[in-house]
């Protein structure tokens, strides 16, 4: 039996299917209490697969992970600027603040400082969940995992080489094959095709269509989320506002419909005027209440959780951090008490399609696009970043923590990618049918009524 098994005593099935309910519970009882639908159809996407089930329980994840020994952590890499949810699916294009379109992580609801093996860890084993999915066996598996942490690892060695950790980024000019296509993809995008389908003109302006996962705000509510935006204009970086014409509001609406992580997370859309009043350069903002990120469930240290004065804010900060140049818009504000993260509803997004890679030979070269991309959050997210809470250069520590070892590192990351693959498919059966049986929490399987 493997330290893995051991420590997390899956062998036991009933503890371990209360240790999957109680950690859902734990995690999202105050979201399931206030919205119930949305998180049946959470849990109900959670149980068509594996992965999505995996892609769902970040909080089981790191749960199980805390328990466990990591070889790699010492005072600094343990403290270490993180994504928090790094799975295959969360890569994808964005137009970064210097008008250069870029393809990276993206997602950062769940960021956070912790273990650098924790994104690492979260990583591999979606790529044998995908592996597993695509009927690959082990060895062509761990083919993957060791090309993704040695491209991870080269690309750090970059950054320790390197004066200027922004100068490195995936884009046009330093891509080619899929990743070069859909960054293509997303040049072709425009704002005026995400206004046209998202908005609609009325006389001589433009409000958000009325469609499904729209909700119109009344008078108070309505009173509350402007006042929560006129807070989040005095977060955005001085250098990086526009004029003050160009905050405008032109409509409010509630949304929902988010996917797997965010269920049940109150959010609005706000429409401004942008740079000018050419209705084609309207702009959209989401504004989206921050969620208890799952890594901050298990990372006891004052000192971080104090950084922040809510999740929202927690968001924000942390895509700064994680990203060289993040999106001009970003911020946060507070409603009621809660916080809520705010940024711009990109018309140049393109995520990664899975279903288009098959073969081995196609998902190695993606995946070392991957493992730069990794490598580049963590090394950007230090000393050199607008922050104060990692004051040292991250990739100098894991370098530290590495060198010599690195066949070893790539071993204990691919070990650790197959052993908990198998664990999340018995989990996610497991999960299946306590949700079936009515189990977690008051979330029944069927609406009642």
């Amino acid at each position: 039996m493997s330290e893995l098994t051991r420590t997390l005593d899956v062998a036991d099935q009933d503890q371990r299917r209360r240790f999957i309910t109680e950690s859902l519970v734990e995690a999202f009882s105050d979201l399931m209490e206030a919205a119930p639908a949305a998180f049946r159809t959470k849990f109900r996407k959670m149980a068509a697969s594996p992965f999505a089930f995996y892609r769902g329980s970040a909080c089981l994840f790191y749960a199980d992970v805390a328990r466990l020994r990591d070889p790699w952590a010492d005072e600094r890499t343990s403290r270490v600027w993180i994504q928090g949810d790094l799975h295959a699916e969360n890569f994808g294009t964005y137009m970064d603040s210097t008008g250069r379109l870029i393809f990276d992580v993206n997602d950062f609801d769940e960021a956070y400082v912790g273990h650098f093996t924790w994104d690492l860890q979260r990583f591999a084993t979606s790529i044998a969940l995908l592996g597993w999915s695509k009927a690959l066996p082990d060895s062509e598996i761990e083919k993957l995992v060791r090309h993704a942490t040695h491209a991870y690892l080269d690309q750090v060695r970059w950054f320790v080489r390197g004066e200027q950790d922004a100068a490195f980024s995936l884009n046009l000019d330093t891509t080619d094959g899929i990743i070069h296509h859909i960054l293509q993809k997303a040049r072709l995008k425009s704002r005026s095709e995400l206004l046209d389908r998202e908005t609609e003109t009325e006389g001589y302006d433009r409000r958000f269509r009325n469609k499904v996962g729209v909700r119109r705000l009344g008078d108070a509510e309505r009173a509350k989320v402007v006042a929560a935006f006129e807070r989040y204009l005095a977060t955005i970086p001085q250098d990086k506002k526009m004029s003050d014409f160009a905050y405008t509001i032109k409509d409010v609406v509630g949304r929902s419909g988010f996917g797997i992580g965010s269920a049940g997370l109150p959010a609005y859309n706000v429409l401004i005027e942008g740079e000018n009043e050419a209705l084609e350069n309207d702009i959209m903002l989401s504004m989206k209440q921050g969620n208890v990120a799952a890594p901050s469930r298990v990372v006891t240290d004052e000192e971080i959780s104090s950084y922040f004065a809510h999740h929202g804010q927690r968001t924000a900060l942390s895509q700064r951090a994680l990203q060289a140049h993040a999106d001009e818009m970003l911020g946060y504000t507070e409603i009621d008490g809660v916080g809520y993260s705010v940024s711009e509803i990109s018309p140049y997004e393109s995520d990664l399609d899975w279903n288009e890679l098959t073969e081995p030979d196609d998902i190695l070269p993606v995946l070392d696009y991957l493992g730069r991309a990794v490598a580049k959050v963590h090394c950007v997210s230090d000393s050199d970043s607008d922050q104060s809470l990692v004051p040292f250069q991250t990739e100098e520590a894991i370098e530290k923590v590495v060198q010599g070892r690195e066949e070893e590192f790539t071993q204990w990351l691919c070990d650790f990618a197959l052993e908990y693959a198998d664990v999340v498919r018995d989990d996610h059966r497991l999960f299946v049918d306590a949700f079936r049986g009515g189990e977690i929490g008051d979330i029944s399987a069927t609406r009642s009524g």
